[in-house]
């Protein structure tokens, strides 16, 4: 196997990021110009709890992208860098982006609470497993 395989999931993620950031935008934009925001202080928050749901939750699914993606990439590195790479976590990483993908959209649409948690939790049971399975083979 190539080691090289995890940057695949790696990439794909640093896309969904930048993906969720530019619609953050698109959706945020019009509204602060439209005349309906009128910020007192301007700040990102207030921005969030003055905006409408539609142009909040891609702000709160952002906020999601810096949370447990952060280890993910950490340990994707680590797995690199000592050629750890195996079929296993190839798969998991996958099973870990494939189903952030699916939260954000979710996230960023219909946000369907239980179905985007359900998409959370396959997700983050990947990662779990990923993190627990690499400090097992540290520790033993």
């Amino acid at each position: 196997m190539n080691q090289a395989e995890i940057f695949a999931p790696l990439f794909v993620m640093f896309f969904l990021t930048l993906v969720v950031w530019l619609y953050m935008y698109a959706r945020r934009l019009p509204f602060v110009f439209s005349g309906d925001y009128k910020p007192d202080r301007g700040t990102a928050l207030e921005l969030d709890m003055a905006a409408p749901v539609a142009v909040a939750q891609p702000s709160d699914n952002l906020k999601n992208l810096f949370e447990l993606p952060v280890i993910f990439y950490a340990l994707v590195l680590m797995l690199f860098m000592t050629q750890q790479v195996d079929e296993t976590y190839l798969t998991a990483a996958w099973i870990f982006t494939g189903f952030r993908v699916l939260h954000s959209v979710m996230h960023c649409t219909a946000n369907i609470v239980i179905v985007r948690f359900g998409l959370y939790l396959v997700s983050a049971f990947s990662l779990w497993f990923m993190v627990m399975r690499a400090a097992l083979g540290y520790f033993s």
